[in-house]
C-alpha cells in the first residue's frame, strides 16, 4: 500500500491539473466566442430592457427584451446607501419612482418599498398596463439570480465619482457568478477612469467608452461632454488609440436634437483603429437602416423587436 500512495497522489494531481486546464480552455473559448460575436454580428442591445413597452429596469422590461431575442439586456447601476448595486438610470428617484432624492441616500429597504412602474402608465398610455403599477426596483443580485448565464448583460457604471467602490463591487460580483468567464457581460461608461479601473481589475471584460456629442458654447463645432475626444470632425487615429488601450469600442450618440452628430466616416475610422461602434438610442427604423448601412456593430434601442425586424430585412 505504501508504494501505491505516491502513484495515486501523482495520478490525482494530474487529474486535477487536467481538469483545471480544461476549465481554463473552456473559459478562453467562451471569451473568444463572445469577442467574435461582437465583431461579426450586429448586437441588439435592449436599452434598460424593452423600455419602450414596459417600465425601464423592471422585470417587465427585462423579460420582454429576453422574449424578443435581444442579444444584451442593458442596465445602469447605482449603489444604495448600504452598498447594494441597484438597477436604475437616474441619479435621483423622481422620474421613475414615487421616491425623492438621490439613490445613494436611501437604503435597500427604502428603495425596494418604492413604486417603479406607475410613472410609465402615465408617460406612455399607449403601452400602459395595470400590472405595471407597483413594480419594484431591482438589485443586480436579483437580476443575475433570475437570468444567470441565460442572458448577456450590458452594464453601465453610473456616477462612479459618487461610488468609489462601485467598480470593484461590480467586477467581483460578475466574476463570482462566472459571467465574465462565460462571455456574458459588457461594461460601458461615460467615465474613462471607471473603465480604466475595470480594465485593471479584469482585462477580459469587453468595455465600451460612451460618448455624447453636442454643440459647443459658440455653436461652431461639436464637443464631447466629458472631453474624452474632440469633435467627430476633428477626431484622430491617436484619439481612438487612447480609447483602444483599455476599451473594445465606442458608444456615441447618433443624434443631437434630431440632427446626426456622427456619420459613416466616424464609424470607418473607429473600425480602422479596431474599435467597435455601438450607437444609442435608436428607435426609428429608418435610422436603424442608416446606421447599419454605415457599418455600426450594435444599436441600443427601447424596441428590440423593431431592430430584429430591420436586421431581418438587411
Amino acid at each position: 500500500m505504501s508504494t501505491l500512495r505516491p502513484v495515486l497522489s501523482s495520478m490525482l494531481a494530474l487529474l486535477g491539473s487536467a481538469t483545471l486546464l480544461a476549465s481554463m480552455t473552456a473559459q478562453a473559448d467562451a471569451l473568444e466566442q463572445q469577442r467574435q460575436d461582437l465583431h461579426n454580428n450586429v448586437q441588439v442591445i435592449a436599452h434598460r430592457g424593452a423600455s419602450g413597452y414596459a417600465p425601464e429596469h423592471t422585470w417587465y422590461a427585462y423579460d420582454k427584451a429576453r422574449a424578443m431575442g435581444a442579444d444584451y439586456i442593458e442596465l445602469d447601476v447605482h449603489m444604495s446607501a448600504d452598498g447594494h448595486l441597484m438597477a436604475i438610470h437616474d441619479t435621483t428617484l423622481e422620474r421613475t419612482t414615487d421616491g425623492q432624492g438621490p439613490v445613494k441616500e436611501h437604503s435597500l429597504d427604502e428603495l425596494k418599498a418604492l413604486d417603479a412602474g406607475s410613472w410609465f402608465n402615465k408617460a406612455h398610455p399607449k403601452y400602459a398596463k395595470a400590472t405595471y403599477a407597483g413594480a419594484k426596483m431591482l438589485t443586480l443580485d436579483q437580476i443575475i439570480d433570475r437570468y444567470g448565464q441565460d442572458v448577456r448583460y450590458y452594464i453601465e457604471t453610473k456616477s462612479p465619482k459618487d461610488y468609489p467602490e462601485l467598480q470593484d463591487a461590480l467586477v467581483s460580483k460578475l466574476e463570482a457568478e462566472g459571467l465574465v468567464q462565460s462571455g456574458s457581460v459588457v461594461i460601458q461608461s461615460f467615465s474613462q477612469a471607471s473603465l480604466q479601473e475595470v480594465h485593471g481589475l479584469n482585462p477580459n471584460i469587453p468595455l465600451i467608452q460612451l460618448l455624447w456629442y453636442s454643440p459647443s458654447e459658440d455653436g461652431d463645432t461639436l464637443e464631447e461632454w466629458t472631453g474624452v475626444t474632440p469633435s467627430p470632425a476633428n477626431i484622430s487615429d491617436a484619439d481612438f488609440q487612447v480609447i483602444a488601450d483599455y476599451a473594445d469600442g465606442v458608444g456615441p450618440n447618433y443624434l443631437y436634437e434630431g440632427e446626426p452628430v456622427i456619420d459613416a466616416s466616424f464609424i470607418e475610422q473607429a473600425h480602422a483603429n479596431d474599435l467597435l461602434v455601438h450607437s444609442y438610442t435608436i428607435n426609428d427604423k429608418d435610422q436603424m437602416h442608416q446606421l447599419l448601412d454605415w457599418g455600426a456593430d450594435g444599436l441600443f434601442t427601447n424596441f428590440p423587436d423593431r431592430l430584429k425586424a430591420v436586421l431581418a430585412e438587411e
